[in-house]
């Protein structure tokens, strides 16, 4: 009797480690379980994005409106009875100063003992 109570442990322990610890156990119904969640979001987005593209389509079949809309957004056409008008940004008017504006003097830069640089020329044209 104490031979058969073991071996029926023995046999309880293997299943056990089968269910907990193999390939095809508890892990993996943990990972098949993330997966399905993850595949029904990825089916709910699309459903609504089908739906969407229906209703663009049905509008396209049925009305001018949507038709009208594709063609003003998309291909930039205007209706033969309107006229376009192209508005950009305001342009700051050049003011011409009445008198030409001279830079302020500059102090003579000093080098590191002291003397001041030999001046530069220029030739104004």
């Amino acid at each position: 009797m104490k031979w058969f109570a073991a071996a029926l442990l023995a046999v309880l322990l293997m299943l056990q480690y089968r269910i907990w610890f193999s390939g095809d156990g508890l892990g993996e119904v943990l990972r098949l379980r993330a997966a399905v969640a993850e595949q029904q979001s990825d089916n709910e987005r699309l459903s609504a994005r089908n739906r969407q593209l229906a209703a663009e389509v049905r509008d396209l079949k049925q009305g001018y409106s949507a038709l009208e809309e594709r063609a003003r957004s998309d291909l930039g056409m205007v209706a033969s009875n309107e006229t376009f008008f192209q508005v950009g940004p305001a342009e700051t008017p050049v003011i011409a100063p009445s008198a030409p504006i001279t830079p302020a003097p500059q102090p003579p830069r000093r080098t590191a003992a002291g003397n001041a640089p030999p001046a530069r020329t220029a030739a104004v044209r």
